[in-house]
C-alpha cells in the first residue's frame, strides 16, 4: 500500500528507534529475510500480468479506505490480476518504482501521449488497478479503457484523517533516504513521493495539506470526471453485495468478503527495507575498512 503524501515528509518509516524491535537479535540473521516470508505475513503478494487481459475495473479510493481488501475481491471477480499500487511498488519488481516515476515525470509535463503509452505499458495484463498513484489517474485511465467501471472505496472521513495522519507524522525523510540508497528499485522510492506530492498537489489545487477538504474533493473531482452510471461508491465494510451490483456479477457463494487491514503491513515493510538497508550499509562499510586496513597496510 502506498499511503498519501503531505508536506512534511511521506509515509513509510518511523524514526529509527520505533523499528529496532522488528530487527533480529542475531546479526548473521539479518540477511535472510525473504521477501516471500514478508508476503505471506502482509497476506498481500504483487500480482503477475496475463496475456488477453484488459482493465475492467479502476479503484479510484484513496489510500487507506480499504483498497487492499477491493483488490483481494475484484480478483475474485474478475479471474484475473490486480495491480494493487502499494503492493506491486514495495514487493513487485524492483524496475515498478523507475517506471512510475517516468509516468509522473511525463504526467507533469503535461505530455498527454506519453502518459497514455506509459501507463498502458504499466497496466496492460491486469484486470483491474487501485490505489495510488493511479487512483489521481482516473481521466487517463478512462481514456485507455472507457468501459471500465470505476469504483471508489469510501470510510468514515474522520477515521480517514485520523490514518492518514498517523501514518504522515511518524516518517523521517532523510532517514529513509540514506536506508533505502543501497537497495534497488527502492532507491527511487523519496523521488516517486515527491512526485505524488506534486501530483496531489496538481489534483487538489495546492491545498494538499487540508485532509479533510481533499477527501471531500476527491469524490466530487471523481464525479466530474467519470460518467455517473461507469461510478460506483462502495465501502468495503458493506462486503459483497453493492460492489457485485455495481459492476454487474454475481454474489459468490459460500466466499467471505476479503478483509485486509495493511496498517501493520506498512511497518512490517518499512522494518523489511531497513533491515535490508542496513545490512547493505555494513557490508559496504565493512568492505571499505577492510580495504582502507590493507592499503594502509600494504603501504
Amino acid at each position: 500500500m502506498v499511503a498519501q503524501p503531505n508536506p512534511g515528509g511521506t509515509v513509510y518509516l518511523n524514526h529509527l528507534y520505533h523499528f529496532t524491535s522488528f530487527l533480529p537479535t542475531k546479526p548473521s540473521s539479518l540477511s535472510t529475510a525473504p521477501t516471500i516470508h514478508l508476503q505471506l505475513k502482509m497476506g498481500q503478494t504483487p500480482s503477475t500480468p496475463q496475456p488477453n487481459t484488459t482493465i475492467q475495473v479502476i479503484g479510484a479510493g484513496l489510500s487507506r479506505t480499504g483498497t487492499a481488501s477491493l483488490s483481494a475481491a475484484l480478483s475474485i471477480l474478475l479471474e484475473g490480476p490486480v495491480y494493487h499500487g502499494g503492493t506491486q511498488i514495495t514487493l513487485g519488481p524492483p524496475t515498478e518504482l523507475p517506471r512510475w516515476n517516468h509516468l509522473l515525470r511525463t504526467w507533469l509535463r503535461n505530455d498527454t501521449d506519453q502518459t497514455l503509452s506509459l501507463l498502458h505499458s504499466l497496466t496492460t495484463g491486469y484486470a483491474a488497478i487501485t490505489d495510488a498513484p493511479a487512483s489521481h489517474l482516473v481521466p487517463e485511465l478512462l481514456t485507455l479503457y472507457p468501459n471500465a467501471k470505476v469504483v471508489v472505496t469510501v470510510r468514515d472521513p474522520q477515521a480517514w484523517r485520523q490514518s492518514i495522519d498517523t501514518l504522515t507524522s511518524v516518517v523521517a525523510p532523510w532517514f529513509l533516504w540514506a536506508a533505502l540508497l543501497p537497495l534497488p528499485g527502492m532507491r527511487h522510492f523519496m523521488t516517486f513521493i515527491s512526485l505524488v506530492r506534486a501530483q496531489w498537489a496538481r489534483v487538489y489545487d495546492g491545498k494538499a495539506q487540508d485532509k479533510a477538504w481533499v477527501y471531500q474533493r476527491h469524490l466530487e473531482w471523481l464525479r466530474e470526471v467519470v460518467p455517473a452510471d461507469r461510478l460506483v461508491v462502495f465501502d468495503v465494510r458493506d462486503g459483497w453485495e453493492p460492489l457485485c451490483r455495481g459492476l454487474g456479477k454475481e454474489v459468490p457463494k459460500d466466499m467471505p468478503f476479503p478483509k485486509i487491514n495493511d496498517s501493520k503491513a506498512i511497518e512490517r515493510v518499512a522494518a523489511h527495507y531497513i533491515r535490508r538497508g542496513l545490512m547493505r550499509w555494513a557490508v559496504i562499510m565493512g568492505v571499505l575498512v577492510m580495504g582502507t586496513a590493507w592499503w594502509v597496510k600494504r603501504g
